[in-house]
């Protein structure tokens, strides 16, 4: 099982089908369907913070275009 120093419990409510797939994904991995939560879960955060960090870059990018040409 994957442990981390400073893991917290968060208890999730997730339908049938989708316990199945986690399941049925985690066993065809060889790893618990906890550590597979875990990791599916770090791994769509670091996507968003990606997602904000360019969408900040682009903002940042355009803004910067428009006070130059304000100037």
């Amino acid at each position: 099982m994957l442990t981390l120093p400073s893991m917290k419990v968060l208890e999730l409510n997730l339908s049938e089908p989708t316990v199945t797939r986690l399941q049925e994904a985690a066993e065809r991995l060889s790893v618990s369907p906890e550590e597979l939560a875990i990791l599916s879960l770090e791994e769509k955060l670091a996507q968003l913070d990606d997602q904000f960090r360019n969408a900040a870059d682009y903002v940042l990018d355009k803004n910067a275009k428009l006070y130059k040409r304000l100037a």
